[in-house]
Order: C-alpha cells, then structure tokens, then sequence
C-alpha cells in the first residue's frame, strides 16, 4: 500500500534541515484542535527520537479534552509568554508549521512567526497554501494532518522505534479531524494506519473517551439548550444553523471546547446537507465566529469563501464575521438562500 508522501529529493532536504538543527520549534494555528496538537505533538515525539529536543508553540489555549495528550505540559503559549516566544523564534534555526496554510492564522503571534529568520517547513492539508516556505509538504486530499506525520515518519524509517505516546497522539488528530471517520475518511490507506498506530498497543478507546467523553454537566446543559431552542431548520433546503450569544455562554459557565462538535449534531437530521454554527467571540465585540459542515459533494468551503471571509475543505470549513450576532443570522439566510437549489438537489 502506497504511504510514501514525500519525494526523494523533499526526504533528503528534510534530512537535511533537521541534522543540521539545533533550536527547533514547531508551531501550529490559533485556538489548536485536535489535529494541530496531535500532530505537533507527534511530530515532536520523533524529533525527540532522533536525538532533537524540540520546542512545541501555540498561539492561545486549547480545550480542556485535549489535555490528556502525552507531554502537553511541555507546551508554551504566545499569550501568556510573548516576550519569551519571541526569543525562541529569534534562537531558532528551523521552524515547523503544522495544519496551517497562512501566516494569518497563527493570528497575534503572526509577525514574530513572519519575522524568524530560520527555514521554515510547513506541513498541511488545508487548500492554497501561501507561505514561504523551504519545504512545502501540502496534502488537501489527505484526512489530516495527523495522518501527514504519520506517513512521514514512516517515510522517514521511524516507526518502528515511534512511541506509543506518539502513536495516541497521531490518532487523536486524525480521529478529530474526520470526526471519528465520519468524513474525509473513505480511502484504505487511513485504515492501514490505524492499524499500524494499533501494533503501538495505543488504546484507541480510551482516546475516544478522552475527547468526546469529556464534557462538564454544564457543558452538556449548554449543548441540549443550544439544540433545543437555537436550531432553526430550513426544511425546504436541507440546511440549518444555530446562534451562541456571548449571554448563552455566560449562562452555562461555558469554557473553550464545550461547543466542540455540535456543528455536526444537526446532519443527524434526515436528508440534511449543511450545518452553520455561528459563536458570538467572548472577548472582542461585533466578532462572530462560523464554522460549516456538509455532506456529500455540498462545497461549503465555497460558501465559507463567498459569505464568510473563510475556507476550509469541502465538508468542513470556517469563518468568522465582523458585525453583531443578529446580522451574522441575515448572512446565514442569504447564503443558504443563495445555494437554495444545490441544497434541494
């Protein structure tokens, strides 16, 4: 089975950067999910493998369920520590970008990235990468990047001596990123995989629980209200959405991750196509965050370009608006309205 991703001439370069390395950082985009910390961390296992010791960066925080991933505490966050941030990006001599495309999305920390000096890899699978990079490792087709890091270490000859820790975490971002291979999944070689993360005696199970078992009571109080009075259903285009007010999260003494996946909670519904989510921001005023997911051949990186000032893949994709929760609301009525037949067909 073909698993191999790099060609002869990207393995010795990347060969290349990395001996010739001694302050490595890898880095990943604003508010990391699953998969930008499961493959930075998974990256940053075989790194150590190989003798590195690698400096893991994150532009804010995370959610809670993914603190259960191996050597997370080792993680530094340009918030909380910007001064010292900047004087690893300035010590650097490789700089690794993970499930980023964009220097944009690393958001604040944005100039200190741009700024480094070092050679800087990306590793990806989002459309239209735009950096500049030394080595472009750009996959759209790919589930993940989680499954990149995978195929490169195994590129690489490193997976017979990779972790168990490592192993848990490549899963975890490939699992989140599919949606428990639900989407973006339906190719055999992502079951290979699993299958060799299985002979590492990960407990996939248990992963699972860690993320999606994981909820507060409040969390999952805040999730039935959401369903049960902030749907709205267009039954007449397969399509629906729901609004979180800075005021419902208040209410529910919401924390970052406790809307995690509820986008996908309406596919559920039957015959439905697509799922807009929109979260008014908690701190920055007339900022409204979006987020779609579709089924089937539905583009809603389209939609999320044309309305939303975003992108993504086909089936899931995001955005954000710069005006109040109400408007964001007129918005996702004039962009379902707008692929009114395509949802009906």
């Amino acid at each position: 089975m073909q698993i191999d991703i790099l060609s002869e001439a990207e393995v010795a370069l990347l060969r290349q950067l990395i001996d010739g390395a001694e302050n490595i950082i890898i880095c990943c985009h604003k508010s990391p999910d699953g998969d930008a910390l499961g493959s930075s961390l998974g990256w940053a296992e075989y790194l150590r493998q190989i003798g590195k010791e690698p400096r893991v960066i994150v532009p804010d925080s995370f959610p809670d369920f993914l603190r259960w991933l191996p050597h997370v505490e080792k993680i530094v966050r340009y918030d909380k520590h910007p001064e010292e941030v900047q004087g690893y990006f300035e010590q650097a001599d490789l700089v690794f970008c993970l499930d980023f495309n964009a220097y944009s999305r690393v958001d604040d920390m944005q100039t200190t990235l741009e700024n480094c000096q070092a050679p800087k890899v990306m590793i990806d699978h989002h459309l239209a990468p735009s950096m500049d990079t030394a080595l472009m490792v750009s996959h759209p087709d790919i589930s993940s990047t989680s499954e990149l890091i995978f195929r490169i270490v195994s590129q690489l000859g490193g997976f017979d001596e990779y972790s168990r820790l490592g192993a848990s975490c490549i899963y975890c971002g490939m699992m989140t990123d599919t949606g428990g291979f639900t989407y973006n999944s339906n190719y055999p070689e992502i079951y290979y995989i699993i299958g060799q993360l299985l002979t590492k005696r990960i407990n996939k199970d248990k992963i699972y629980r860690n993320v999606y078992n994981n909820y507060s009571s409040w969390a999952i109080r805040f999730r039935g209200y959401i369903m049960s009075q902030k749907l709205n259903v267009f039954n007449d285009c397969n399509a629906s959405y729901f609004a979180m007010s800075r005021e419902d999260m208040k209410d529910f003494h919401f924390v970052k991750g406790d809307a995690e996946g509820l986008v996908n909670e309406p596919l559920r519904i039957k015959g439905q196509k697509l799922v807009i989510a929109l979260r008014e921001d908690s701190e920055k005023d007339n900022l409204v965050l979006v987020s779609l997911r579709s089924v089937d051949d539905f583009p809603c990186n389209e939609m999320a370009a044309r309305f939303f000032n975003g992108g993504g893949h086909l089936n899931a994709s995001g955005g954000k608006l710069h005006c109040s929760l109400e408007e964001a609301e007129s918005v996702v009525k004039e962009a379902v309205k707008a692929y009114a037949d395509r949802l009906r067909s």
